[in-house]
């Protein structure tokens, strides 16, 4: 049996930006091996496989080593590849995960998600982090990732991670954030995940589940520009809502086809 399989770049407008996702519709579900061989296989951050039932939307990630409990890009990516190409006009997409509901709204051609919020506690630094950085952070939160925050823009662009010292670090599924004021943006940061064969990835939905909470309460506003300045980088619209956090971008389809895995 032969799939559909489309890979698009969340938080971009074009080819070269952003978070590149596949995106696998199904019509039932694949075993766990099977779709972490295709998540494997397709070689990006976030392989998000969906189940069309209803108006529900069953959504579930996996990365090339392990299922996501949550993955702001591929959702994103989901969605644009629901509405883009697979004509679906119900609004907002619904989508049912390991998180709760996540709802899309679609406004022209960008995607807002609406996602829970993490806020971080105040938490000690592990020594194994702090090593593998070349530059110690001024705070440090924890939620389910690790969230740092630096003096300025320019300390998080210059930021470099000892490999060997942070793939001895186990804090899956949950990553390191670095943050700072941005320099044209409300706030740009990074994110790094041990023991993965992406490390850094380039933007990251998620993870503003945890910087939104951190920068509402330290800027005293609710809606904010940020950017993350990966090599690829991008660009959200964040807002924090409460116990939610609302997340929008653009997104960009590089490619559809069609595979069949021999499993």
């Amino acid at each position: 049996m032969r799939y559909p399989i489309y890979q698009i770049n969340a938080f971009s407008k074009g080819p070269f930006g952003g978070n590149p996702a596949c995106v696998v519709p199904l019509t039932a579900w694949l075993t766990d091996e099977e779709m972490l061989a295709i998540a494997k296989e397709n070689g990006v951050a976030e392989t998000a496989f969906y189940i069309e039932a209803s108006r529900k939307i069953q959504l579930r990630w996996f990365t090339p080593e392990i299922e996501m409990d949550l993955c702001g890009h591929a959702t994103l990516a989901a969605a644009h590849c629901m509405v883009t190409h697979r004509a679906y006009t119900t609004r907002p997409v619904h989508f049912t995960t390991k998180s709760g509901v996540i709802l899309v709204k679609v406004n022209d051609d960008k995607y807002q998600l609406d996602m829970p919020s993490r806020t971080g506690a105040e938490a000690t630094l592990p020594k194994n982090i702090e090593y593998a950085l070349s530059t110690k952070p001024k705070e440090v939160y924890k939620a389910r990732d690790y969230l740092l925050v630096y003096e300025s823009q320019a300390d998080i662009e210059a930021l470099q991670i000892d490999l060997d010292l942070f793939n001895q670090i186990n804090i899956s599924p949950g990553g390191i954030i670095v943050t700072a004021p941005g320099d044209t943006h409300d706030f740009v940061s990074r994110y790094f995940t041990p023991q993965a064969s992406i490390l850094e990835d380039p933007v990251t939905g998620s993870a503003h589940c945890t910087l939104v909470p951190y920068w509402a309460k330290r800027l005293q506003k609710s809606s904010f520009r940020a950017y993350q300045c990966s090599q690829r980088g991008g660009e959200l619209w964040c807002e924090d809502n409460g116990d939610r956090v609302l997340v929008s971008g653009y997104a960009f389809t590089y490619f559809t086809g069609w595979f069949t895995p021999r499993l």
